[in-house]
């Protein structure tokens, strides 16, 4: 089924790229030349997913990103020719979904986007119930929201994600391997770095909402484990 991609980009050549393959999927592709331009599309426009250049002119592609989770939920690929591990988290912990560092395949950019897509459509129809609870969390996956003993917290999708993952079975311990595979994708090249970061901002709002007693408990040499007791 044909999606909306809009592409932020300021090199041209990388912009052409990205538009011809994801074209050749199927996709209906906008492009935009910087920042500013990309934001006003991405807001207008409302497209499924978004391909964001990390380095743009007028308005950092950090800032988009930033902007946009405070707007909606919509999948964000981020490329970047940042290589480095901390600037890589950065970018998931700003709400990105995925990362493509530059000089970037495009056959691998538009197999990044297939995954996405295919992950959100599968979590839209997700036929598992509306809400999930356990322990005092709570969480509706439809409509993006999650409580804590009542108190409201802000959760990224990533990071609801996880949580739900948790809620659905309380006590089980999941690997670094069992999250990459259930909550970013098959398609995910992923690294324990990402998932630990995820797990402690997840870790932190939820000790916040319960005044410091904690849900996720690190079992050494396995992985985590939700406990509500």
């Amino acid at each position: 089924m044909s999606s909306k991609i809009l592409v932020i980009e300021d090199d041209p050549h990388a912009a052409k790229l990205a538009r011809l393959y994801l074209a050749r999927d199927g996709h209906d592709v906008l492009s935009a030349g910087d920042g500013l331009e990309g934001l006003r599309l991405a807001l207008d426009e409302t497209p499924d997913l978004i391909v964001l250049d990390l380095m743009l002119p007028k308005l950092d592609g950090m800032s988009i990103c930033r902007k946009l989770r405070e707007e909606s939920e919509v999948p964000i690929v981020m490329l970047t020719a940042r290589v480095e591990e901390e600037d890589r988290l950065s970018g998931l912990e700003s709400g990105a979904d995925d990362y493509v560092t530059k000089p970037f395949s495009p056959r691998e950019l538009a197999a990044r986007v297939r995954a996405i897509l295919r992950r959100t459509a599968r979590d839209a129809l997700d036929r598992g119930p509306r809400a999930i609870s356990a322990g005092g969390v709570y969480a509706d996956l439809r409509e993006h929201a999650a409580r804590v003993d009542g108190s409201p917290i802000e959760l990224t999708r990533t990071e609801m994600r996880i949580l739900a993952m948790f809620l659905r079975e309380p006590g089980r311990v999941f690997s670094r391997d069992q999250i990459i595979e259930s909550v970013y994708g098959y398609d995910y090249e992923g690294f324990d770095r990402a998932v630990d970061s995820q797990i402690y901002n997840l870790r932190q709002k939820l000790e916040k909402g319960r005044r410091g007693k904690g849900y996720i408990r690190t079992i050494y040499g396995q992985g985590y484990r939700f406990e509500v007791s």
